[in-house]
């Protein structure tokens, strides 16, 4: 390496402020061969040209839109190398980088909608879905009193990913549960019997489609059921005293699954 004055190149820590490169990075370049200084000083600093500048500003370049170090070394020092071929195919990968990212970005928004609106639909698609009855409304009060449970977290990740479609899946089966349990009680079905197990079993499989529930948490929702007045209400619309003989099946379930339903807590 040839010897140089201290005025006719630049230091190494000169170049990476310049260039906006760590020393560790021109080091590693230096190691491999990719971009060597080619002068040194009388006291043995290593010192970059002016060529050696123009050769790492293109190692930039190509580094910064993503090219990897051999493929970055091929495109400087084959001459056969078809320069405007890799730039091609570098920017192919980078456009199918960018269409990730922005389906990443989508997905995001849609998750943080989630959080904030618990649907993804309309009102018109909630009606068409949950039937006249719905509340829209429902929704953002469910928000300001559960918004920083673990349930709602769980519900709002799985509604960012649902459409109308899956969402009248989910209603249709709930709706189902619901005529299963009113027929059971016009049939006689006890709370307590494999029958009413089976449908208890049924529902908080289904109800599991909005967030994991335990059966400690389906007594709690039990409880609700016949308590809380537009609970009580849903339920004795499809058969007088449904909310009632409901909410003893899922504690009799409870009490054969080893629970005690006085003492059971929303976990």
């Amino acid at each position: 390496m040839p010897d140089a004055t201290d005025t006719e190149g630049l230091t190494v820590g000169q170049v990476s402020a310049r260039l906006d490169v760590t020393v560790r990075a021109l080091h590693h370049w230096d190691e491999i061969g990719l971009a060597r200084p080619s002068l040194r000083t009388a006291a043995g600093y290593r010192l970059y040209t002016a060529g050696d500048l123009e050769r790492l500003h293109r190692i930039v370049v190509y580094r910064e839109i993503g090219l990897g170090l051999d493929r970055i070394r091929a495109v400087l020092d084959d001459p056969t190398a078809d320069v405007p071929d890799a730039l091609r195919a570098q920017r192919a990968q980078v456009a199918e980088r960018i269409d990730r990212l922005q389906q990443l970005s989508a997905g995001l928004d849609r998750m943080i909608d989630a959080h904030e609106r618990g649907l993804l639909l309309t009102i018109e698609q909630q009606a068409a879905i949950f039937g006249p009855q719905w509340n829209p409304d429902w929704l953002a009060q469910a928000r300001q009193r559960y918004g920083d449970t673990t349930q709602w977290r769980q519900y709002a990740e799985r509604s960012a990913s649902r459409g109308p479609e899956e969402w009248q899946a989910i209603a249709d089966a709930m709706a189902g549960v619901d005529r299963a349990l009113g027929e059971a009680m016009d049939a006689g079905v006890a709370p307590g019997s494999p029958e009413a197990h089976q449908l208890v079993e049924r529902h908080r499989e289904v109800f599991a489609s909005y967030f994991p529930l335990t059966r400690e948490m389906q007594v709690c929702l039990g409880r609700s059921y016949e308590a809380d007045p537009a609970f009580a209400a849903h339920y004795d619309g499809i058969r007088a005293g449904l909310a009632a003989w409901f909410r003893r099946s899922i504690d009799a379930s409870a009490r054969d699954h080893g629970i005690d339903p006085d003492t059971a807590t929303w976990q």
